[in-house]
């Protein structure tokens, strides 16, 4: 094994024993609004839709819990007040998550932002932007992993690790095809080709964006157990898209637990419907 390839099993090992949490069980939420509602939801591993009519609570259950694990440190010590999660295992003290929300507003410092890259503008940018880099990291990991396995004699393990990458790539070109645009599958950072020019990330549609953004931050966590919060993901993306979205995700990481908010009845048409929770439902 490389040096570069036991540092990375040493931090995977190091996760590991932190305890790191597979999926979240149950959400408890007090005084909703002023004391009025009390949330108690029981949820999958897999999959799970919070819908409802709009001002019902959808997206403040999902900010509550977000902002309760943003909160930083060691988990449950630092969630907030009236915020209570159950985790499997039961001892985890540490949660993997993400948060993909729908708009692409802008940004507001850009002044700042010109100091990161002056081709960021919207919110949707500069998540993409912090994405390239975990991506670069992504593909140290895997080519790590992968000498490793060569240096073993395991060609075929080798092969595997890179599978993952290829059909991420696979999927996106399949995605974006009507437009003509690829994945340059010679370059490090993603980057497109269409009609000769390339392009960047930031030159896509609101509707490309979100969904690159989406299937980058599920491919970047190498497949470990991962929460992934979304807040109503459909709303810049096309209706086959949106029919998609949830397989996608567990495609190219069946370890990632959705969470997630939607109005649109065809983000649940691939067989999800028994996935779906009315907010009425968990109100008490």
């Amino acid at each position: 094994m490389t040096v570069f390839g036991f540092f990375y099993y040493l931090c995977r090992k190091l996760k590991t024993m932190q305890k790191y949490a597979d999926c979240i069980k149950r959400i408890e939420i007090d005084a909703l609004w002023s004391g009025k509602k009390h949330i108690v939801w029981e949820l999958s591993p897999r999959v799970n839709i919070l819908s409802g009519i709009n001002g019902v609570g959808k997206s403040t259950i999902l900010n509550k819990v977000v902002k309760g694990l943003a909160a930083g440190g060691e988990f449950p010590s630092h969630m907030l007040k009236g915020v209570k999660l159950d985790v499997e295992p039961e001892d985890a003290k540490w949660i993997r998550y993400d948060v993909i929300r729908s708009l692409d507003s802008p940004v507001l410092d850009l002044d700042t932002m010109a100091h990161v890259d002056t081709r960021i503008s919207s919110a949707l940018d500069f998540q993409l932007y912090h994405l390239q880099r975990k991506y670069l990291d992504y593909q140290v990991n895997i080519g790590n992993r992968m000498i490793a396995c060569l240096q073993q004699g395991d060609a075929e393990s080798a092969q595997r690790l890179s599978q993952k990458k290829t059909r991420f790539q696979d999927i996106v070109d399949e995605l974006f095809a009507d437009t003509g645009k690829k994945i340059v599958r010679t370059e490090n950072e993603i980057r497109f080709s269409q009609i000769g020019e390339v392009l960047l990330p930031y030159q896509l549609s609101s509707g490309e964006k979100q969904m690159l953004a989406i299937l980058l931050t599920v491919l970047v966590e190498d497949d470990q157990p991962y929460v992934l919060f979304m807040d109503e993901p459909e709303v810049s993306l096309h209706i086959e898209w949106q029919k998609r979205l949830i397989d996608l995700c567990l495609e190219l990481n069946p370890h990632v637990q959705i969470i997630l908010t939607t109005h649109s009845p065809a983000v649940i048409m691939n067989g999800w419907v028994d996935a779906v929770t009315e907010v009425t439902d968990i109100t008490v």
